[in-house]
Order: structure tokens, then C-alpha cells, then sequence
């Protein structure tokens, strides 16, 4: 069972490492990759990243792949928080945003001896402030918002071969309009017999 942000994400002591952990497994399976690539794809073209701080959120938890749903779990400094007005746009859209404020244990950096827990050769611990914001997305929505191509009665268009069509079409329009000017330039000039 996936946690949620209502539920303790963080476990004292374990923290850095579960987001780190968490990025090994997405690397690791092309599956969550790609899942991950379509959610921020959908994000991307909603312009959420216009709005304040949503372009630095780093990825704690997810894609945790649902039935009808992807959720994942970003995470800000506490200075930092996204713009709330950036997870209102994605209300209308059938996306569910949550936002939690609690702490993650870090490593400190060792510039000294004294930087290292007692009897180990590990960095001592230190809690941040953070800002969570778990963001649940239809399914439907990111397959509807694919990049370069659509799906038109079981035929892949290439929205590059498509826009270049309208491009041809509309120089064409107007190599056609210039050439009617220039015609009916020439029949003004012409003297009237």
C-alpha cells in the first residue's frame, strides 16, 4: 500500500536516503520513467511552471501508478514554496493537490571532525523545514496530452508534418491572393479602350 501525504512520508533518520532510494528505483524501470516524463509533460503544458518556485520541486515519493490515477510527491524548502495559484490550475483538470509543511533529517556538510556522529564515519544530522505537495492526476488526462504526435482514428498524425501543412496551405493562400493583387493592378493600369 503507497503512503499518502496525510501519512508520515518521513521516518526519522531515513529520509535523504529514501528520496534517494526512491530515485535509484525510477531510474532503474522505464516503465516509471516514462510514466513520469507523461506527468510532467501534462504539468508543463498547463503552465504550472510559470507560476513561483514550481520549477524547483524535486520528486520525494512516485509515480505511484493507480488504476485511473499517477500521484507523485515533490518537495520545496521551506522559503521556497510553490505558488499555491499554480495547484489551482490544476482543479479543473481533475487533478487532486495537497500540500503539507514538516521537516526531512539531512546529513550535514563535514568541514571538521566535529561534523561526524560519534564513533562513526557518518555526517551528523540535521532537520530542515520542507514543503510537500502531492499531486494525483487522471490517467486520462495524461494520455490525452501526448507530445508530437495524436491519435486520430487509430492513425498517428505528427503534429510537425501537420502544423507544416497548414504552413503550405496558408503560403499558398497567399501566393494566390498576391498573384490576384498583381492582377488586378494590371487591369487598373491598362488603358481603357
Amino acid at each position: 500500500m503507497s503512503k499518502t501525504i496525510d501519512q508520515e512520508i518521513f521516518k526519522s533518520g531515513e529520509d535523504y536516503w529514501q528520496v534517494a532510494q526512491n530515485i535509484r528505483d525510477i531510474y532503474m524501470s522505464e516503465g516509471s520513467l516514462l510514466t513520469l516524463l507523461d506527468f510532467e509533460r501534462v504539468l508543463d503544458e498547463l503552465d504550472l511552471y510559470a507560476f513561483k518556485n514550481w520549477q524547483i520541486g524535486e520528486l520525494v515519493q512516485g509515480p505511484t501508478i493507480s488504476k485511473y490515477r499517477v500521484t507523485c510527491i515533490f518537495m520545496w524548502p521551506e522559503k521556497l514554496m510553490p505558488d499555491p495559484r499554480g495547484g489551482r490550475r490544476l482543479l479543473p483538470f481533475d487533478c487532486d493537490v495537497k500540500y503539507k509543511k514538516t521537516t526531512m533529517t539531512v546529513p550535514i556538510k563535514i568541514t571538521d571532525p566535529s561534523d561526524y556522529r560519534p564513533g562513526t564515519k557518518k555526517a551528523q544530522l540535521t532537520e530542515k523545514k520542507v514543503w510537500l505537495v502531492e499531486i494525483s492526476m487522471p490517467k486520462a488526462l495524461m494520455s490525452d496530452i501526448r507530445t508530437g504526435s495524436v491519435e486520430l482514428e487509430d492513425q498517428d498524425i505528427d503534429l510537425a508534418d501537420l502544423d507544416d501543412a497548414y504552413e503550405q496551405d496558408l503560403d499558398q493562400d497567399s501566393y494566390h491572393s498576391d498573384e490576384q493583387a498583381d492582377n488586378a493592378q494590371q487591369q487598373l493600369e491598362q488603358p481603357a479602350i
